[in-house]
């Protein structure tokens, strides 16, 4: 586990590294663009992340023994929610940059050792579950901001790489919130890159299938948008699902957040 930890950290650096070098290129109306989260413009995105990233630096940084005071979070949201669009995205720079040197200056000791209290669960989690929710995050609202942009953007490979061990492993109880298996008339299992997905009477990423019933076809990074409800057109070239169900079983499977 505690080389995931590693692996997971390194992947929050990465993606903050490549989304910082955009974000302090763009100008006022590219922060105004719509961004794949449809609702949300780019500056929407960025101060989604921001707030998370204030929001869950606290808990984190108690854990290893800082005295925090910090803000409730509503009070965090309705100052996010009205900045401008460009103090929304160099708050993100701040914010997100503050939550990095948190986690990356944690010793090995605590990183195999911490739990967390996120406040939002009925107890605390491994440091490895509060960091992997993280990159959940980071990795799909990133692709929200770059995607306005690119529209062949894809989640980075090492991040998706990690969010399927991640969801085989500590971040498996989060497919009971996203996923809606009856959406389907019978169970099926399908094999993705890397691992396999049971659709049952529950949603679970294992690491192997004998006998799948189906199969995805695309990168791991297109099976993480799926999982998202971000597996839409125009942004699902070239993947395809054969076997007992099709793409667009799995898309009501999984509407996205």
């Amino acid at each position: 586990m505690s080389q995931l930890v590693d692996r997971t950290i390194a992947a929050l650096r990465a993606e903050h590294d490549v989304l910082a070098g955009l974000v302090r290129t763009f100008t006022d109306e590219q922060l105004a663009l719509t961004s794949g989260a449809s609702e949300w413009t780019v500056a929407q995105a960025l101060s989604h992340l921001g707030s998370g990233a204030e929001i869950g630096r606290a808990p984190i940084a108690r854990a290893a023994g800082e005295d925090v005071t910090a803000e409730d979070n509503q009070t965090i949201w309705a100052r996010w929610d009205a900045a401008t669009p460009r103090a929304q995205a160099e708050g993100f720079l701040e914010h997100n940059a503050h939550w990095l040197d948190v986690v990356e200056a944690l010793t090995p000791e605590q990183r195999s050792s911490l739990t967390v209290d996120l406040g939002f669960l009925p107890e605390p989690v491994p440091l490895l579950t509060a960091l992997g929710m993280r990159l959940n995050e980071v990795a799909n609202h990133s692709w929200d901001v770059r995607v306005a942009f690119d529209a062949h953007a894809g989640v980075h490979a090492d991040s998706a790489a990690v969010l399927v061990d991640l969801l085989d492993g500590p971040m498996g109880f989060l497919l009971g919130f996203f996923a809606k298996p009856a959406e389907l008339s019978a169970p099926v299992s399908v094999a993705i890159p890397g691992g396999g997905l049971v659709i049952d009477d529950a949603v679970a990423v294992v690491d192997h299938l004998e006998a799948p019933s189906a199969t995805f076809d695309g990168p791991q990074e297109a099976f993480v948008r799926l999982i998202s409800g971000r597996l839409k057109a125009p942004h699902d070239n070239g993947v395809t699902v054969e076997g007992a169900v099709t793409l667009d079983d799995l898309r009501r499977v999984f509407p996205g957040f």
